[in-house]
């Protein structure tokens, strides 16, 4: 794309790609035992679209999204809007960096919490599988 602005982060690219902090690609990969929503209690499916142009929870993020890119929140019309105008990038952004990160730190508490061998993060053993396959 021809544009002089605008970097992709990592959390704007989970909303970009749907690969992320969402109950739906969470349950997808193993992680979640449900796509639901856990912040909302009306959603079955928690997606990128979901969270960006829907669910309750990001409301007041979304205003100042929505005072910038216009009420369509279709992912098609942001990164449309996002390419046009670094002040539209910079809103996408900053929404995705304040909720994205909310997002992680809840399913962080859940991690923590949780009894469910689903629901507990691996730690090094992927790692550790395949240092045993480099030569001393």
């Amino acid at each position: 794309m021809r544009r002089e602005h605008g970097a992709v982060t990592f959390r704007l690219a989970q909303v970009l790609t749907g690969h992320g902090c969402f109950g739906s690609y969470l349950c997808r990969i193993g992680r979640e035992p449900s796509a639901q929503c856990h912040h909302c209690a009306d959603c079955p499916a928690d997606t990128a679209e979901h969270t960006l142009a829907e669910c309750p929870a990001w409301a007041l993020q979304r205003q100042d999204l929505v005072a910038v890119v216009g009420p369509d929140l279709s992912l098609p019309a942001v990164v449309q809007r996002m390419t046009e105008s670094d002040r539209a990038w910079r809103a996408v952004q900053t929404f995705c960096e304040v909720v994205i990160s909310q997002k992680e730190e809840a399913e962080r508490l859940r991690e923590a919490s949780s009894q469910d061998p689903i629901r507990s993060r691996r730690r090094g053993g992927r790692r550790r599988a395949f240092a045993r396959l480099i030569p001393p």
